[in-house]
């Protein structure tokens, strides 16, 4: 958990600690010293007395210009791993065009879930559509929004695409902080009152725009392994921890984005973060030894995460093309009726209603209740009304499709 309030004392300048060319090892982060308005008022009084307590900030090298060679173990597993991504995307991307969509959402959902922000998909359809009424499917909502922001960009990697990236992700949560550094401290451990004695203090918030532009610099050179280079640059986002929220989500959008820039990925995005969720201690096991200056664990895990998202992501696509092999036999409906494009869409937004048909289809409202009717005959749909909203229509199978997805890659609930 973050936690952040003001600090006093700004940083000095920051050393550049970063190896030179032809140097094999990766610099551990160092820490400086920083003082905490003290604002205890009972207890000991070597507590209450003193104005300011000391506590230690993380002061990360900088990495542009490192040239690094991962254990050979490591770089096979990332290469590997890397091969597999292309073949996945060659073989979904020019096959199913609405599976990339909703690829991309299932890699919104796992990240959030990382972060415990968890929702069902109906909840997240209905969010899709406007409803508000569940601020966790919202989130994820939002969250799906950064992804795009993320791919967006892909073609220049540049601070304002990231900034983009978080502006979308907490447009809701956080309108004040969305696309801002922060400018107070943050801290992952158990007190919200302090940063005295948290598990680790992100650097100084001055310091965060130099070390911005410095993994940007890094992420954007080309004589770097494409995965080894997109998991060092997510540890060192979180090591940095730019915002005030929403880190870990924007840090695995960047992720995305880079894949996305290298040309790793060109139609389809890998849930990398569904094969995390496996192994969430190791993932933050694997952020630490990154600090202490050990990168080859978060490109090892990032490798394995990849291969596990892919074999989820596979089992998705059967199911999904098992609802649609089910409609087709099901339907009833010339070739050419708008049904078919209805259930075609339905794979992607398994939650629809009648102003999203008539958007997305360019569909009038005599032929939505017509087709609709046709649907929820043939199984394929089940029409509710919303109070309120109107009336609305889910996919059941494609709902649990993705809800089955979501079981697979969190183990959390089967432990």
């Amino acid at each position: 958990m973050d936690h952040h309030l003001p600090s006093e004392a700004p940083p000095s300048e920051s050393p550049d600690r970063s190896t030179g060319p032809g140097n094999n090892a990766w610099p551990a982060l160092d820490w400086e010293s920083l003082r905490w308005e003290n604002k205890v008022t009972s207890g000991p009084r070597h507590l209450t007395d003193a104005p300011f307590l000391p506590y230690k900030a993380a002061l990360p090298p900088r990495i542009a210009g490192i040239q690094y060679r991962p254990a050979g173990e490591v770089i096979a597993a990332a290469e590997d791993a890397a091969l597999a991504i292309r073949d996945f995307d060659h073989e979904f991307g020019s096959d199913v065009a609405p599976f990339s969509a909703i690829l991309l959402r299932t890699e919104s959902v796992s990240s959030s879930q990382l972060e415990n922000v968890t929702a069902n998909a109906r909840s997240i359809g209905m969010a899709e559509l406007g409803d508000d009424s569940k601020v966790n499917a919202t989130l994820v909502v939002d969250n799906v929004a950064a992804m795009n922001a993320a791919l967006a960009a892909a073609d220049s990697l540049e601070i304002a695409s990231v900034l983009d990236m978080h502006r979308a992700l907490m447009r809701h949560a956080d309108p004040g902080g969305a696309g801002q550094w922060r400018r107070e401290p943050v801290w992952i451990g158990t007190s919200s009152a302090s940063p005295i004695g948290a598990d680790f203090v992100a650097p100084d918030a001055g310091r965060v725009p130099a070390l911005m532009d410095d993994l940007m610099g890094y992420a954007s050179r080309n004589n770097i392994q494409i995965l080894t280079q997109a998991a060092i640059a997510h540890a060192q986002f979180e090591t940095i921890h730019p915002f005030t929220d929403g880190n870990g989500r924007t840090g695995r959008a960047l992720l995305h984005a880079m894949l996305r820039n290298k040309g790793l990925t060109r139609t389809v995005t890998v849930p990398v973060s569904a094969g995390l969720l496996n192994d969430v201690t190791g993932y933050h096991d694997a952020l630490t030894a990154y600090r202490e200056g050990n990168p080859d664990r978060i490109i090892l895990l990032t490798a394995e995460a990849t291969f596990r998202a892919i074999d989820n992501g596979r089992q998705l696509a059967q199911d999904i093309a098992a609802a649609r092999g089910r409609w087709t036999n099901s339907i009833t409906a010339r070739r050419d009726a708008a049904a078919w494009k209805i259930a075609e869409l339905l794979t992607r937004q398994p939650v629809v209603n009648a102003k999203l048909l008539e958007d997305r289809l360019g569909l009038a409202p005599a032929t939505i209740w017509r087709q609709m009717q046709v649907l929820e005959e043939s199984g394929a749909v089940k029409g509710f009304d919303k109070f309120k909203r109107g009336r609305h229509w889910r996919s059941d199978e494609i709902l649990a499709a993705l809800d089955g997805f979501a079981a697979r890659s969190d183990t959390r609930s089967r432990n």
